[in-house]
């Protein structure tokens, strides 16, 4: 009986070191660990980018947002559903969006992938604000942009936003 709980307790020990040991991608993932980018240089890109979008969007310069969607987006939003026409999309901002939502990013949330030959794929939190309902509670939602790199440009081609 001693020899099977020392085996059990050997082997709880053994499964917890070997868990402990995974990479810091994973643990990243896995929200346990602390995130590193692949490359600086590209997760810098990613946040530039994400950056200038959003103070379009907060600001409502639907010229440099239509810049930033590619022309065969697809929009998927947990509530709204999915969207595929970019200029409907900018229609939906004008009428919803455009002094009534501001987009804030949660410091530190971002995490950017790279995806060989195409571009790469950001991750991160952001709340939104909306000027409508201003005793409203904000809360951090998810995101995720699939962002192609051609012809020297960075596009949004795809579009996950949880709420």
């Amino acid at each position: 009986m001693l020899h099977n709980r020392s085996f059990i307790l050997v082997s709880c020990f053994t499964m917890l070191i070997i868990a402990s040991c995974n990479t810091k991608k994973e643990n990243a993932l896995s929200g346990t660990g602390v995130y590193k980018p692949d490359s600086q240089e590209l997760y810098d890109t990613i946040v530039k980018h994400d950056s200038l979008f959003f103070t379009a969007y907060n600001n409502c310069d639907l010229a440099l947002q239509a810049n930033y969607y590619d022309d065969s987006i697809e929009f998927y939003h947990d509530k709204g559903g999915l969207m595929t026409s970019k200029q409907q999309l900018l229609e939906g901002t004008k009428n919803n969006i455009c002094g009534k939502v501001t987009r804030e990013l949660v410091k530190g949330s971002i995490e950017v992938y790279p995806i060989k030959d195409y571009g790469a794929i950001e991750m991160g939190l952001h709340i939104f604000h909306n000027k409508q309902e201003p005793d409203a509670i904000p809360h951090a939602s998810k995101f995720i942009i699939f962002w192609q790199h051609k012809n020297n440009e960075w596009k949004m081609k795809r579009v996950v936003s949880l709420h």
